[in-house]
């Protein structure tokens, strides 16, 4: 008898992919034109706190998101995330100033440290699990949609409007997402209704071992991230690239196919020998990038960095739930992501200092974070070997 596929691809599926290509245009279409805002606030020596500051506090949520995610439930714990974007993006006109601004990202990081985290717990409970990779490949082409448009239509706004336009179309894209949301389906058993002693967390909820090797890869591969959203916006502009989401546009239409393809690869072959191919590719990117004379070797560089990022993030975010429990779920995917913000803040705060706005220093941080990526994919090649021997017919 054939086999019946499982019906993923469905209206709830949707309306969640739809919900995450606004939520990621939200806060992406900002982070470009931020550093050349914060200048103008007169804060320049700050700029490595633009993307530290918001994954600080989107780290320090994720054991909380984490624990509401698998007992509040998944469709509140994304809502969340989408108001804080919508609040954030009513805000920054209104909080002109260089402190004012500070505790606006560090108050804007909360929505990455809630949505994302219940948007994998859901992605993973309307698919099966062997279809993981597929699914979350899938989503993620929405997901680097929002992260390619939201740049672009950023610069846009700023070259063509103001700043404050660029703001308040934020905070509607957020409320869009927020709307979609509402019209989702919960989908975790016996879901609670929420109450303060939930916030009450212990150590198992802010570190689920089981996801800790999956969180270590995180860590050291997105603090080349952390770098990047750090120094692309000078660097495009020291080579003469007028819209500076540009970079980010061209990286994240190379993610989209390969995002797709990739997880459906990861399904065939295995979660971590796909992501080690993406990593691979990683640093190729980041030594292109830091080597980039000219416009077009910079945005060539941009091109193989959205595709290794294509290639290693379905997979990873399938190994990430994979080595969770269903009733962990939550857990595993705040877990990884904790991980993923320490390391893009570690980056970003590390990227800001060395550079201290010398242009002749980016490569060299560029480099650096080539040689932690090295590192990651040491430790996941290290890890598969230890489980081959342990599962020997796995």
């Amino acid at each position: 008898m054939k086999k019946v596929s499982h019906p993923i691809y469905n209206l709830q599926f949707g309306l969640l992919c739809m919900s995450s290509l606004l939520f990621s245009a939200s806060f992406n279409m900002l982070i470009p034109e931020l550093p050349a805002y914060l200048s103008s606030l007169g804060g320049a020596e700050y700029k490595g706190l633009i993307i530290a500051l918001f994954t600080l506090t989107a780290g320090i949520s994720r054991p909380f998101s984490g624990r509401l995610t698998d007992t509040v439930g998944r469709v509140p714990v994304m809502a969340v995330g989408s108001i804080v974007c919508f609040v954030c993006g009513v805000l920054y006109p209104v909080l002109a100033s260089v402190s004012g601004f500070l505790f606006l990202r560090l108050l804007h990081g909360f929505s990455t440290g809630f949505k994302p985290t219940a948007t994998a717990a859901y992605v993973a409970d309307i698919a099966p699990k062997e279809r993981w990779g597929e699914a979350l490949g899938f989503h993620g082409l929405f997901f680097s949609t929002g992260m390619a448009v939201g740049p672009a239509i950023g610069g846009y706004l700023a070259l063509h409007f103001s700043i404050n336009v660029l703001f308040y179309v934020s905070a509607a894209f957020a409320l869009l997402s927020i709307l979609i949301i509402m019209k989702m389906k919960e989908t975790l058993p016996n879901n609670q209704r929420f109450r303060f002693s939930l916030l009450k967390i212990n150590r198992r909820d802010i570190i689920l071992k089981q996801a800790i090797p999956a969180a270590i890869v995180n860590l050291l591969s997105c603090l080349s991230y952390g770098t990047m959203l750090t120094l692309i916006p000078d660097k495009s502009e020291s080579l003469g690239i007028a819209n500076k989401g540009t970079f980010f546009m061209v990286l994240t239409i190379t993610s989209l196919v390969m995002r797709f393809l990739a997880g459906k690869a990861s399904d065939k072959y295995g979660r971590v020998r796909v992501m080690r191919y993406g990593l691979t590719v990683l640093v190729l990117a980041l030594i292109g990038t830091g080597a980039a004379n000219t416009p077009f070797l910079f945005l060539v560089a941009a091109g193989v960095y959205g595709i290794a990022q294509g290639i290693f993030s379905p997979s990873l975010n399938a190994w990430m739930v994979e080595l969770s429990s269903p009733e962990d779920r939550g857990k595993a995917v705040a877990t990884s992501y904790m991980a993923m913000e320490i390391g893009i803040g570690t980056g970003a705060a590390i990227a800001g200092w060395y550079y201290a706005d010398h242009l002749s220093r980016i490569p060299a941080m560029f480099y650096f974070a080539a040689f932690v990526v090295v590192i990651s994919i040491a430790y996941a090649y290290n890890w598969e070997r230890k489980q081959r021997r342990l599962k020997p017919h796995a």
